[in-house]
Parts: C-alpha cells; sequence; structure tokens
C-alpha cells in the first residue's frame, strides 16, 4: 500500500439551515431564510463519500458538532437551563440563536491545515485546527474540531494534532481551505502554498467590501507549528478584487493536485510571477489557468468550478469532482467538456448533487479535508471512520432515525430539537469508536 491522498468528508448537522450568516459568502447570503432539508443534506454527503470510496479513493468521514451550542449561548448572557436559554435566545437574539445552531462545522476544508510526514521536520502528519475568528459561528468549532481529529488520528507516534491559533485578528486562520501542496508523489516531499488574503501587520492591498479572512501571520504560525522546509514553503495572497466578488476563500478561485494547479487567472495577487516561483520550485508543475473571457469570476462563485476535488487516477489522468450547478451552466460546462477532451491532465468529471451545501456556500470541496498518508499512517488512521459499503449503510439508517427533512429557524428553539441531536450524537460516537467528543457526554 502505497501514499496516497485520503479525503475525509464532513457530515452534515442535524441543525442544518439557512441563516445567511457569512457575509462575504454570497450564496451563503443569497438563500438566507429559505426552509432546508437536513436529512437530505446529509444523504446527499454520503452518496459522494460512497461513489468516490467505490472509484477506489479512500475516503473517511468527519461527524457532524453538537448544535444549538448551549454553552456558547450561555456565555453570551442567556441563562436557565437548555430550553430557557433557547426560548430566550429566540426572543431575544434570534440572529444568535441562528449562529449557534450552525451546521458549518461540515465544511471540513475550514477544520485544520495539514502538512504531509514527507513535508514535517519530525517525520509526522501534522495537523493545526482552524481558529476560523473572523465569524463567530464558526470561531465555536475549534475545541470540538479538535477533539474529532484526536479521535481520528489518536497514535501520536505517526500524527501531530495542534489546537488552534490564538483567537485574534493577528492570527485569523481558516485551514486547509487556503492551502495548497504540491508533489511529485503523495509520499514524496513537496512545496506548500500557503494562499492569505492581508497581512495584518502591514498596510498592503486588501479587499474593500468584503473580509479577508486569513493573515498571512496565521498562515506563517502554521508552517512553523509544521516544521516546514522555508525553501519548500511559498506564501501567496488571493486577488483582493476576487475577494470582493465573493471569493471568501482560495477553494473558491483555485484547486491544486499533486503537479497541478487548477485556477482563475484572476486568482492570485501578481499571479505570473508565483507560476514561475512554483514552476522553479515544483518538478512537472503545470498550470491551468481559466481566462476570464471562458468564465467569468462571477460564474465561477455562481458555480462553484473550483470548489471542486481533484483526484489522481491509477492512468496517471485526474478525476475532476464538481457540483450540479457546474454542469447547468452552459459556458462553464462547455469549458469544462473542452478541457476533459484536449489531452491534458484532466480527462474525466463527475458531478454530485449537493444543492443542500451549495445554497449555503460550500461545494466538494468545502466539504472534505485532504491528508496525504503513507502506509503505516493510513493503518494507524481510526478505521471506524473509513467509508465502505457497511458504514455507508450503518450511516444512511443513523441519518433517517435521527434527521428532520425540513427545518425552519423558528424550529432551532425547540427543546427537542437539542435532545434529538445529543441522542443522534450519543450513537454516532459509538458507530465510529470515538469516545467522549460532545460537552453533553462529560
Amino acid at each position: 500500500m502505497k501514499a496516497a491522498e485520503v479525503n475525509f468528508d464532513g457530515l452534515v448537522g442535524l441543525t442544518h439551515h439557512y441563516a445567511g450568516l457569512s457575509f462575504g459568502n454570497e450564496a451563503s447570503t443569497r438563500n438566507q431564510h429559505q426552509q432546508s432539508n437536513p436529512k437530505l443534506a446529509a444523504k446527499q454527503g454520503l452518496l459522494k463519500m460512497k461513489a468516490l470510496a467505490d472509484l477506489g479513493f479512500l475516503q473517511g468521514v468527519i461527524p457532524p458538532h453538537e448544535r444549538p451550542n448551549i454553552s456558547a449561548l450561555r456565555q453570551i448572557g442567556f441563562s436557565g437551563n437548555d430550553a430557557q436559554v433557547l426560548a430566550k435566545a429566540a426572543k431575544q437574539a434570534p440572529q444568535l440563536l441562528s449562529a449557534a445552531s450552525s451546521a458549518s462545522a461540515m465544511w471540513v476544508a475550514n477544520a485544520a491545515t495539514v502538512s504531509p510526514s514527507a513535508d514535517s521536520g519530525d517525520g509526522r502528519v501534522h495537523l493545526t485546527v482552524a481558529n476560523l475568528n473572523n465569524k463567530f459561528h464558526r470561531a465555536m468549532e475549534a475545541p470540538t474540531t479538535e477533539a474529532l481529529l484526536r479521535a481520528i488520528f489518536r497514535d501520536r507516534q505517526h500524527f501531530s494534532v495542534h489546537s488552534a491559533l490564538p483567537q485574534v485578528a493577528l492570527f485569523g486562520d481558516e485551514g486547509a481551505a487556503n492551502h495548497n501542496r504540491f508533489s511529485t508523489d503523495y509520499g514524496e516531499p513537496g512545496v506548500q502554498l500557503f494562499v492569505y488574503g492581508r497581512e495584518a501587520a502591514s498596510h498592503g492591498q486588501a479587499p474593500a467590501h468584503y473580509p479577508a479572512r486569513q493573515t498571512r501571520e496565521a498562515s506563517e504560525a502554521v508552517a512553523r507549528l509544521h516544521q516546514l522546509n522555508p525553501e519548500a514553503t511559498v506564501f501567496a495572497q488571493q486577488n483582493p478584487a476576487v475577494i470582493d466578488q465573493g471569493v471568501f476563500h482560495n477553494d473558491v478561485i483555485a484547486v491544486s493536485n499533486q503537479q497541478l494547479l487548477f485556477c482563475h487567472q484572476q486568482a492570485f495577487l501578481n499571479q505570473p510571477q508565483l507560476l514561475t516561483e512554483l514552476q522553479a520550485k515544483v518538478p512537472g508543475f503545470t498550470a491551468i489557468e481559466v481566462p476570464d473571457s471562458k468564465v467569468s469570476v462571477s460564474d465561477a462563485v455562481q458555480t462553484y468550478l473550483f470548489n471542486s476535488q481533484l483526484l489522481s487516477r491509477d492512468n496517471g489522468k485526474m478525476l475532476l469532482v464538481l457540483p450540479e450547478e457546474a454542469r447547468q451552466h452552459a459556458g462553464v460546462w462547455r469549458y469544462l467538456c473542452e478541457m476533459a477532451e484536449s489531452g491534458g491532465p484532466v480527462d474525466q468529471l463527475q458531478v454530485f448533487d449537493l444543492r443542500e451545501s451549495m445554497c449555503n456556500g460550500g461545494g466538494p470541496a468545502c466539504l472534505r479535508l485532504r491528508v496525504a498518508l503513507n502506509a503505516e499512517e493510513q493503518a494507524a488512521v481510526n478505521p471506524a471512520v473509513m467509508m465502505n459499503e457497511p458504514l455507508f449503510a450503518v450511516l444512511n439508517g443513523w441519518v433517517d432515525r435521527h434527521y428532520r427533512d425540513r427545518l425552519s429557524q423558528d424550529d432551532l428553539a425547540d427543546p427537542q430539537l437539542l435532545i434529538e441531536g445529543r441522542e443522534a450524537l450519543d450513537e454516532l460516537t459509538k458507530l465510529l469508536d470515538l469516545g467522549s467528543i460532545y460537552p453533553f457526554q462529560r
């Protein structure tokens, strides 16, 4: 068993709803207050995981968080028993209740930044939990994310899980959504590209309308924690102009795999210089730059063309995993078909219906955390979280028993929803051999 990239997908939580919480994420804002279907959302995600596992790609699952987050609501002044806390929050500050009920932890591309053992100074896989401090509903995720990652990657001989960076603006960290790695093989030393939106300590270029969530200072801190070789580490700024068009993370405008970077021509500030640097540092580096004349930034944001997964196939070519929205856009789909037929590195397209996630602002790449693992490390991962036929059946049955098929913001104040969630997660921790993860279990 050789080194491989393992994708760990986030399982959509029981309180998945459309609250428009993420300023800068246009899909999230556009679908605010629509009724959601948590059961369908979870099943759509499971179907993607199972389909990719059936194609031979290694695929794991990361559980949802407990929501509503009662402890967070208590921390901001809502008192009483659980039902009273929910009632007070719903009456006095429904937007805060919505934030404390967000299922955004399903987008595990923001869970952590990952460096494989081939790149780290101590020969271990390093995972640094993202602090996500630009948004209240996401900043509360870090403690549970850390507990989950420690339960999945629990062999300390092979894995080092770092706590989130300090929760201050200087170290705004959004995880792997702003990180790329290039290598000839997953088990060989590679070059890591950290993408940031702003330098907190300088007055350089920055977006004017939407926030730049990732700081260079955070990216540099993660690189130090992972003991990376400075000569094989590149820091690049995302184009502020595309952030202002709704490109809130780099994975909305670029995606990489092995020696390939697939990106829009406006993805990065000083893009020609960046590509020249990567060409010099990455043997066999190839860039596919999509011209604005073929696909505009607006079309890329609307369809999540770049929020896709590039997966290496046995024939040396790559599969591009896309949301259904990319196929429904005539211009985007025309470009993709031309690319797949051009004889280049990407020769196959795979489309999934992820509408429930897409309506909240997250596509295929948002739902997965990429972890390159050698054979020993693969064997050291908690095996209960790895997707296969029996686990797919078990998790679908679990969803059928516990999830609602309709949810609105008014439902978040229902104490029964909290009880249903706790019962479901208690069962899930046993199914996935995770131990006591959630606050209510302690």
